[in-house]
């Protein structure tokens, strides 16, 4: 047997590598010498979309300088690479923005909040993730006009809560910890300064992730056609695969679609299995979601069970190489589905009964997908439209807890909350750098709206998308 440190040692390790590496490094960032353009970085992710739907993700990122932020993962992937690292692993959502967490249905059927996209996910420094969320922050605060301070008050709220929600951790046996989780009517008790109305504003956060089921979806997203529900029309963001772009063979796709479905079965377990076998598929279209996400591959599929009042709306999302990759470890998975799938597991208090993977081989290439339902009670904060200081600060803390509680499933919560410490030294790094990265975001934003002017990049009218 193989002898483990005692819990004194990994402190030791924690203390040890802040000496090596005081917490105040985190707090500068400058880009390197040799940082690529990052108009070409966007560029050479776009290679591998769906070229009909690459100028609606250029469209969507165009919204605001928080929208390019989220789309543009690969950009600060490139950046975070440089960055001061403390040698601490976990297992990384890869993307940890503000709109990357949200509610959803626990198996259990209670609503509870965590993250909810592992498109990026990899092991890699624990500092990625929270340098990534703090950024956000800070943009989202100076898109919705706050004064520098009521800025820099909201930021600090996700590294104060990361780490206090980290010592917590440190403190918990194994099956504790891994049990643990956030429910959304836990944060009653939890406002911490949410502002008055909260309690309201709550109630109405859940009757609409609650609504979000598959029959809600099924009058949204389909329609009967000669009796029949079929995915409806809304091209270029949501088509049957019957009724594609030209150039796209309907029967070929469909037929790609269907083996890829039955390959995915095998990934979920026996009884899981069992229960998708009661449902019968109907339809399978593309349906565009997010903004990162936009141009690859998402499938959306119809199922139906008992009768027509029982729709179960499935999602296959392509997985290519996390934006990580290249500065990284490769992922041990072969098919990169599996790596989030297996990612999500990890870090996830509770997942998707549907949680699977699959791959998928057109006439072109084969391609990793991993599935999920489309619509369980899903449900996000909308943080950049008359969202105050306090409410931005409490969101913020939110996600910061959840980050936390994911690397400590993942990594040496001990080590990682030893090297942290208990004063507010980190808080005030972190929301340096995010404040500065705020800058190079602005930057970066202004160069991709020229390379657009110029029609460098296209982009999609309001008509075509």
């Amino acid at each position: 047997m193989t002898a483990r440190l005692t819990s004194e040692e990994r402190r030791e390790i924690g203390r040890e590598a802040r000496r090596a590496l005081p917490r105040t490094a985190h707090g500068s960032w400058e880009p390197a010498a040799d940082r690529p353009d990052p108009v070409s970085l966007l560029e050479e992710q776009d290679r591998g979309r769906l070229g009909f739907l690459v100028p609606v993700r250029h469209q969507r990122m165009r919204e605001s300088e928080f929208t390019f932020f989220r789309g543009a993962a690969n950009i600060m992937a490139s950046d975070l690479a440089h960055s001061p690292d403390t040698g601490f692993e976990v297992q990384l959502g890869g993307d940890a923005h503000l709109s990357n967490f949200g509610a959803y249905a626990s198996p259990e059927r209670a609503l509870v909040f965590d993250q909810n996209d592992f498109d990026e996910t990899l092991p890699g420094p624990w500092e990625w993730d929270l340098k990534r969320l703090a950024a956000s922050v800070m943009i989202a605060s100076q898109h919705l006009g706050l004064p520098a301070k009521q800025a820099r008050r909201a930021t600090s709220e996700v590294t104060r809560s990361y780490r206090e929600a980290m010592a917590k951790y440190a403190e918990m046996g194994h099956l504790e910890l891994w049990y643990d989780h956030v429910r959304v009517d836990d944060l009653r008790d939890h406002d911490q300064g949410a502002g008055p109305g909260f309690d309201k504003r709550l109630d109405r956060f859940e009757k609409r992730a609650t609504k979000k089921t598959s029959l809600h979806a099924l009058s949204k997203l389909a329609e009967k056609v000669d009796g029949t529900w079929h995915i409806r029309t809304e091209a270029p963001v949501l088509f049957s695969l019957r009724n594609g772009p030209e150039g796209y063979d309907p029967d070929e796709a469909e037929r790609a679609a269907l083996a890829a479905f039955e390959a995915f079965k095998p990934s979920l377990d026996d009884s899981r299995q069992a229960l998708l076998e009661r449902y019968e598929v109907v339809d399978i279209g593309v349906k565009v979601v997010g903004v990162g996400s936009v141009g690859t591959r998402c499938l959306v599929i119809l199922l139906q069970g008992r009768d027509e009042n029982d729709p179960l709306f499935l999602q296959a999302k392509e997985a290519g190489a996390s934006v990580l990759e290249p500065y990284l470890a490769p992922s041990r998975y072969d098919n990169h589905g599996r790596r989030v799938v297996e990612g999500q597991r990890l870090v996830q208090a509770q997942s998707d009964i549907f949680l699977g993977w699959t791959v998928g081989s057109g006439s072109e290439v084969t391609r990793d997908f991993y599935v999920r339902q489309l619509r369980d009670w899903k449900g996000s904060a909308d943080i950049t439209e008359g969202t105050t200081a306090n409410q931005l600060a409490f969101y913020g803390s939110l996600c910061g807890l959840t980050l936390a509680r994911g690397h400590a499933r993942s990594g040496d919560p001990i080590a990682i909350r030893s090297y942290a410490g208990r004063n507010d030294t980190l808080d005030r790094a972190v929301t340096a750098f995010a404040e500065a990265y705020a800058v190079q975001n602005r930057r970066d934003y202004q160069l991709f709206q020229q390379a657009i002017e110029q029609g460098r990049l296209e982009v999609a009218t309001e008509e075509s998308s």
